[in-house]
């Protein structure tokens, strides 16, 4: 990849030419991040912008050229390329899946999956987003996180060179942290229309705050396992959300949510599998099961 800074005014944007299998669209369309839209007017052949660690930035590309607007050269470095995991080389993943999984199906999944990534997100973020995912709706799941936001964020100041690249949706607010929310309360929670999860989102934030839970020493375990076992300490977390923050928030790529897509997938195509998880797609079982969703999500009815 080539790295190049540039200027709009007063908003600094970096260009990275090459960015091999990277798709912006894929990337932010398969339900593992909330805080970042479509822009449907955008100049360039997609766009998506957002707030990720307390910035608000687009992502914009027009074939392998990425531009990040709101970004200098420094900024990319510390935080976009890890967030969209440009260090990781992806066509070792997709290798190393296909020899756990040789099939037709796993091979049309990871051809159509093609260019999504795995956002390195900031841990206690994926945790409050994932519980708030829980029996919900990706357009519901982003108004409560939005109005979380709103309501105990800090806004963020963008030049105003940037707001072409803005979505409609964006409050414009970092996600807060344990402490912020602990103040709202489990009631003040719920009258954000997080319902049965405002117990789930204090009792999270409360452990936090009092340091019985570490997000920084339970990433650093040595098994995702143990790291999936830890999270479900969190009352209302089980398996199936823990592995979604391990995955999404703490990089445990062999991490394998299991919800209703990936359960449909194991009915529909590993049916003689007696027992199907994530050892059957190796060390990448995670972004295995995010190519096998993204599939099922858009083509599994052809």
């Amino acid at each position: 990849m080539n790295i190049f800074e540039g200027q709009e005014g007063n908003m600094p944007f970096v260009e990275v030419v090459g960015a091999d299998r990277f798709d912006i669209g894929r990337t932010f369309d398969c339900g593992q991040c909330f805080r970042f839209e479509k822009i449907v007017c955008s100049k360039h052949e997609c766009e998506y912008s957002g707030v990720a660690f307390g910035r608000a930035v687009s992502f914009a590309s027009d074939g392998d050229t990425l531009r990040i607007y709101n970004s200098t050269r420094e900024d990319f470095e510390r935080i976009w390329r890890p967030f969209l995991s440009l260090d990781v080389d992806y066509s070792e993943i997709d290798g190393d899946i296909l020899l756990h999984s040789r099939g037709t199906v796993m091979e049309n999944a990871c051809a159509y999956g093609q260019g999504i990534r795995i956002l390195r997100q900031d841990a206690f973020e994926a945790l409050i987003s994932f519980i708030i995912s829980q029996n919900n709706n990706i357009p519901r799941i982003k108004k409560i996180i939005e109005a979380i936001c709103l309501t105990c964020g800090n806004k963020i100041d963008i030049p105003e060179e940037m707001r072409p690249h803005l979505s409609e949706v964006s409050s414009l607010c970092s996600f807060p942290d344990a402490h912020a929310l602990e103040q709202l309360g489990e009631q003040g929670l719920y009258e954000l229309k997080t319902g049965f999860r405002a117990k789930y989102i204090y009792d999270a934030v409360t452990k936090i705050s009092s340091g019985e839970l570490s997000l920084v020493d339970i990433g650093a375990l040595d098994s995702t396992q143990e790291c999936i076992e830890a999270l479900c300490r969190v009352k209302g977390v089980g398996p199936k959300v823990a592995s979604c923050i391990a995955l999404f928030g703490m990089a445990r790529y062999d991490a394998f949510p299991i919800d209703v897509w990936i359960k449909r997938v194991a009915e529909k195509y590993f049916s003689e599998c007696e027992d199907f998880s994530g050892e059957m797609f190796g060390k990448y079982a995670g972004i295995a099961q995010q190519y096998l969703f993204y599939y099922e999500r858009y083509l599994g009815g052809e």
